[in-house]
C-alpha cells in the first residue's frame, strides 16, 4: 500500500462499507414495506425525527393523506406507524452520514494536494454518483406517493443498481491505488473477455432482481426447479402484449427471466473457473476465481430457498447482499487484470 495514498484508500473502503450497510438497511426498509412512511423530503430538517407525542401524531396524520395508508395500512395505529417510520428514517439518516463521510475528507484531501489529475476526476465522478443515488432515492419514493402505494420497479432498479455501482467503483479505485507494479497476473485474453461478459450478464441479473423486488414477483411460482408443479415455464409469461413487455412488467415474466439468467450466470462462472484451472493462470488469480465460484454457489442456493419460502425477510436480505458480494468478487478479480495494460 502506498503511504501517500493510504488515507485515500482507507476513506474509499470506509465509504464502500457504509454504502454496503446502507444497502442492507434499504433492503430491510423494502422488505418491511417501510419505504413510503416518510412522505416529505426535507434534506436538513428531515434529519430530526418527531420528538414529542404531538409531533408523532402530526407526522402520522400527514402519512394518512397518502395512498399507502388509505389502501393498505388504514388499520394502523400510531405505534404501527412508528415501526415502519423507523426503518425509512434510519435509511435516510444513514444516507446523510455517508454524504458527510465522502465530502468532508474529499475537501481535506484537495486542500492538502493529495489528490489531483486523473484521480481527482475519478473521485469527483464517484461523489457525483453518490449525489445521484440520493436523487434516485427521492425519485423512487415519489412514484409511490401519487396514485398507488408502490414504487416504480424501474426506479427501484435504478436506485439499487446505482448503489451497487457506487460501492464497486469505490473498491475499484481503492484496489488500483493498492496494486503493486511487480504483481502482474498471467491471464489469457480469452479468459479476461469471458470474465467481463460474465460481469455484464450478472449486472442484468441484478437489475431483474430489483424488478422481482419491485413487483413482489418472489411470492408467486414458489417451486423449484419448476415454476409451477409440472411446469418449467409457466404459460403466464406469454400473456402480455409482447414477450419483452412480459419480462419487464409482468411478475411471472420477471421471475422467469430472473430464474433463467441465474442459470446462465452459474454456467458462465463454472466456465471461467474451469478455464482458469486449465490455462496458464497465476495462482493469485486462481484464488480470486475460487472466491467467485464459492459466492455464486452460495447465492444461487440462497436464491432457491428464498423463493421456496416466499421471501422471508432474513433470506431476502441475505440474497440481496449476496448479489453485491458476487459483484464485488468480480471487481476484485477484474481489477487485477488492469495491471496487464500498464
Amino acid at each position: 500500500m502506498s503511504t501517500k495514498y493510504k488515507p485515500v484508500i482507507i476513506w474509499l473502503y470506509t465509504g464502500a462499507i457504509l454504502v454496503f450497510i446502507m444497502t442492507a438497511i434499504g433492503g430491510i426498509t423494502r422488505l418491511t414495506e417501510s419505504g413510503l412512511s416518510m412522505v416529505d423530503w426535507n434534506l436538513i430538517m428531515g434529519a430530526v425525527p418527531p420528538l414529542t407525542e404531538e409531533a408523532w401524531q402530526e407526522t402520522f396524520e400527514q402519512y394518512q393523506k397518502f395512498p399507502e395508508y388509505k389502501t393498505t395500512h388504514n388499520h394502523f395505529e400510531l405505534d404501527d406507524f412508528k415501526s415502519i417510520f423507523f426503518w425509512e428514517y434510519l435509511h435516510r439518516l444513514f444516507g446523510r452520514l455517508i454524504g458527510l463521510v465522502f465530502i468532508i475528507p474529499f475537501v481535506i484531501f484537495i486542500a492538502k494536494g493529495l489528490i489531483k489529475g486523473p484521480l481527482l476526476k475519478q473521485l469527483v465522478f464517484l461523489l457525483g454518483m453518490g449525489a445521484f443515488q440520493g436523487f434516485l432515492g427521492w425519485y423512487m419514493v415519489s412514484s409511490g406517493l401519487v396514485h398507488e402505494p408502490r414504487v416504480s420497479h424501474f426506479r427501484l432498479a435504478a436506485h439499487l443498481s446505482t448503489a451497487f455501482f457506487t460501492i464497486s467503483y469505490s473498491v475499484w479505485l481503492a484496489l488500483g491505488l493498492m496494486q503493486k507494479e511487480d504483481s502482474s497476473p498471467s491471464v489469457t485474453p480469452q479468459l479476461q473477455k469471458l470474465t467481463w461478459i460474465s460481469l455484464f450478464i450478472l449486472a442484468i441479473q441484478i437489475v431483474f432482481g430489483a424488478f422481482v423486488a419491485g413487483k413482489d414477483a418472489g411470492v408467486i411460482h414458489n417451486f423449484w426447479p419448476h415454476m409451477n408443479p409440472g411446469e418449467f415455464i409457466t404459460p403466464a409469461i406469454f400473456s402480455g402484449s409482447s414477450f419483452w413487455d412480459t419480462i419487464i412488467n409482468n411478475p411471472s415474466g420477471i421471475q422467469f427471466a430472473h430464474r433463467y439468467i441465474a442459470y446462465i450466470v452459474v454456467i458462465l462462472v463454472l466456465t471461467i473457473w474451469f478455464k482458469s484451472r486449465n490455462e496458464n493462470t497465476d495462482q493469485e488469480t486462481k484464488k480470486r476465481y475460487n472466491i467467485i465460484l464459492g459466492i455464486v454457489i452460495f447465492q444461487f442456493t440462497i436464491g432457491v430457498f428464498t423463493l421456496l419460502m416466499q421471501v422471508p425477510l432474513s433470506l431476502g436480505l441475505i440474497h440481496q447482499l449476496g448479489a453485491l458480494l458476487l459483484l464485488l468478487s468480480f471487481v476484485y478479480t477484474l481489477r487485477r487484470f488492469s495491471l496487464l495494460s500498464r
